[in-house]
């Protein structure tokens, strides 16, 4: 008796498409991902004559992991926590540089951390400097709003109870200080609907292929101690953050003299208990990172309750010290924002750079020339993932201090001083980074008419003997030619990342010496620099406000549109695929739900049908590839030699292989290919995603490759199409006649029981089967 176990790829599906049957039934699962049958095979195992021959199809859905209710368009703010934690498996493959291993990842947890200080900033930043400080404490600004009336001084500088400015920073901290438990709450939620799965019980095997990856080990899909570690630091960061911002500027008053000494040496207290705080957030981040090689269920539980709680407390606290009465203070000016992000920036530089240090470094000790960028990505994906915290950050703070200078324009001339000074520097280098990837952008366009051509003068070898149509060919070849720019990606994002790194640091520079906006900076200079200055500066003003409303359109789009919500899905398929390894916060990975349940389906059925022969085929399409070669790793041995692999439009090798060598490389693909039973990829030239998993047999061993599939199966009219055949590029693997073919070759190669010998091999006796227990 045999199985087809069948998973879809990237942006969904449902079972009866996939089973080809409107009546299904669902045999083990829940709302959220399931495994359906067609109706009429529910009980497939109580009539197995009925199967000789042919197999049990099933279907395993999971795509409600990741475009389900439309509060999950909501991620698409957490799409920087989501990019950093994808730099965590970036590193090169090293077996012998453990220490740089564990630098690599401290270092991207580092980064993580300044991304959620930068975010919870950026609230303060709005909040607390340019509504409660700089508008509140400006009648201009505040008359006419209604909701600051209660806040605001009039032009004699008196006003209510809550005019003062300590107790309008105090109220307006409230906002950051609910957006740091939102992520809080959101990321403890998250992880218990969709990361608390117990993996299966794990057996040692006692010929373990050296060249095996990471994803087989016990604790490899169950991350909750550091999840949990992380979550406790990173919420105690965003309240200390919340802190120091409020705190340290009520502290700076006192101690310019005139008030009571007590306020002078509570606030030298709170500076320095703010700094021990820092330093306990920090050494909690640097303490732990993964712990694979055993299924971890320990809880730091002190750790996790009183480190968030001592930080609220702290906070509760510098609030209260903020409150306190000082008549005398009034709000001139901007909050000193520009050393907080500039700071956050510096940071940023360096750790992305020593990150490039530590990859450089283990890609040396093993290079492949197939890992992208030569083992720089990590570092490259690392610093956009601060790029786009950069947009999202300085964006909110230009759009909302326009909002509340209304018709003047912030720092010169308007009714308020505007955000800080080098965010208005970092969105004046916008338009510079926006020439730079248009260059590139016109320079895959011309490479791309190059390959069409050369698709057009050996297309019609692929089809000899059928009358030649200009129109029909250009279409194939321009399929063919844009298929193929995937592979130019890591140049793009390599020199993407190493522009934004330049005018990121020429940014930071420039508002550290001059302490001017860009267009004021320029003054003096011949009238064409000072013009173009100006006009840099109001362009990326407006395209950094301009993408901050992108995200926010398209999340509140995806929130009540299902189809932009199952496109955003697409995004969160390919990048939440990893573990929270890197960042607490970032969307949940559905892979920690899903790739035990299919473990758990191919071991229990494997063992329930064991007597009869039970053989079983994992089949899956695109990013579903990656699931059934996830799973197959965490397999006990004895199960996993029963297992069949079918992958088509895959990208294990060409995307995955090449983006994170360490887990899918070469060496980690051809033990894939030992250790299972048998192994076939389909793919087709047309592909933008799929590609050759390029795993050499041994021993002149079956190939896993099959040759490219004809795409469109006929190049004209024929009996067997007597309509134009469509391209069908990544979708429809099915409908080719090889697809059949290669299936039920897996399954006759397939044994009752356990499989012949490989060629070259001594036969040995089979490991024992595992003992059926749950957890």
């Amino acid at each position: 008796m045999a199985l087809e176990l069948l998973v879809h790829g990237v942006g969904g599906t449902t079972p009866e498409k996939m089973l080809g049957d409107p009546r299904t039934v669902r045999v083990s699962g829940d709302d959220t991902a399931a495994v359906f049958r067609r109706t009429e095979d529910a009980d497939a195992e109580q009539r197995p004559d009925d199967y000789r021959g042919k197999p049990v199809p099933e279907a395993y859905v999971w795509c409600n992991l990741t475009s389900g209710n439309g509060s999950r368009a909501l991620w698409l703010l957490l799409l920087p926590f989501m990019v950093v934690n994808l730099a965590h498996w970036m590193r090169p493959t090293s077996r012998r540089r453990k220490k740089t291993v564990r630098t690599y990842g401290l270092l991207v947890r580092l980064t993580g951390l300044t991304l959620t200080v930068l975010l919870v900033a950026a609230a303060c930043e709005v909040a607390i400097d340019l509504t409660a400080w700089q508008c509140a404490g400006t009648p201009e600004c505040s008359e006419g709003r209604s909701w600051l009336g209660f806040l605001a001084t009039d032009a004699s500088g008196h006003g209510g109870w809550w005019s003062q400015p300590g107790r309008r920073l105090a109220l307006a901290a409230l906002v950051p200080t609910a957006l740091t438990a939102l992520l809080w709450y959101l990321s403890h939620r998250t992880w218990s609907a969709y990361e608390s799965q117990t993996p299966l019980p794990h057996q040692q095997d006692p010929e373990e292929d050296p060249g095996r990856t990471a994803l087989g080990r016990p604790g490899f899909w169950y991350g909750r101690r550091l999840v949990a570690r992380l979550r406790a630091a990173h919420t105690a960061a965003g309240f200390l953050t919340v802190a120091a911002a409020v705190g340290t500027s009520a502290a700076r008053h006192d101690r310019r003299g005139g008030g009571p000494a007590l306020l002078d040496v509570l606030g030298w207290i709170l500076d320095g208990t703010l700094a021990v705080g820092a330093g306990v957030v920090v050494w909690v981040v640097c303490r732990r990172g993964r712990s694979e090689n055993k299924l971890d269920r320990r809880i730091d539980e002190r750790l996790i309750r009183r480190l968030p709680l001592g930080a609220l407390t702290l906070l509760a606290l510098t609030l209260l010290y903020a409150a306190l009465s000082r008549p005398e203070w009034t709000s001139q000016g901007r909050l000193p924002g520009d050393a907080t992000f500039g700071g956050i920036a510096l940071v940023q530089g360096i750790l992305v750079i020593a990150l490039a240090v530590a990859a450089r470094i283990l890609y040396c000790t093993a290079p492949d020339p197939r890992t992208a960028m030569r083992g720089l990505g990590g570092p490259a994906v690392a610093m956009l993932s601060c790029a786009l915290g950069g947009v999202m950050s300085g964006g909110g703070a230009q759009r909302v201090a326009d909002w509340l200078d209304g018709s003047g324009e912030p720092g010169s001339g308007g009714t308020i001083d505007g955000p800080p000074v080098l965010l208005t520097w970092q969105a004046s280098v916008i338009p510079l980074l926006l020439v730079v990837v248009a260059v590139l952008c016109g320079w895959l366009g011309a490479r791309t008419v190059r390959l069409k051509r050369r698709e057009m003068a050996t297309l019609t070898d692929d089809y000899a003997g059928e009358p030649e149509d200009a129109a029909r060919t250009r279409r194939i070849a321009s399929t063919r030619a844009r298929a193929s720019l995937t592979d130019r990606a890591p140049r793009i994002i390599g020199i993407t990342s190493a522009a934004t790194l330049f005018l990121g640091t020429a940014a930071l520079v420039g508002a550290w010496l001059t302490e001017e906006v860009p267009g004021e900076a320029a003054q003096g200079l011949p009238i064409f620099f000072e013009g173009a200055a100006q006009t840099s500066q109001a362009l990326g003003s407006w395209l950094i406000g301009f993408g901050f409303i992108l995200f926010v359109t398209w999340g509140r789009r995806a929130y009540r549109d299902p189809s932009a919500r199952r496109t955003i899905g697409i995004l969160w398929d390919v990048g939440t695929f990893w573990p929270r390894a890197a960042h607490p916060f970032a969307p949940p990975c559905y892979a920690e739900r899903a790739v035990p349940d299919l473990t758990w389906r191919m071991h229990t059925w494997t063992r329930a049908t064991r007597a009869e022969g039970g053989r079983l085929v994992i089949s899956g399409h695109s990013q579903g590839s990656v699931l059934a070669a996830a799973a197959a790793w965490q397999l006990w041995p004895s199960v996993r030699k029963r297992v069949a692999l079918l992958t088509y439009g895959s990208p294990l090798e060409r995307l995955y292989g090449r983006w994170f060598p360490a887990h899918f490389g070469s060496a980690a693909l051809s033990s894939l290919h030992r250790e299972v039973d048998c192994w076939r990829n389909l793919h087709r030239t047309t592909d933008p995603i799929g590609g050759p998993v390029r795993v050499q047999p041994e021993d002149d061993g079956p190939q896993v490759d099959r040759d490219a599939l004809k795409d469109p199966l006929a190049y004209g009219r024929t009996e067997e199409h007597p309509l134009p055949a469509p391209i069908l590029g990544h979708s429809d693997y099915q409908a080719d006649p090889a697809f059949a073919e290669e299936r039920a070759r897996l399954l006759a190669r397939l044994k009752p029981g356990v499989p012949g010998q490989r060629p070259g091999t001594q036969v040995t006796a089979a490991p024992a089967d595992p003992p059926d227990t749950a957890g």
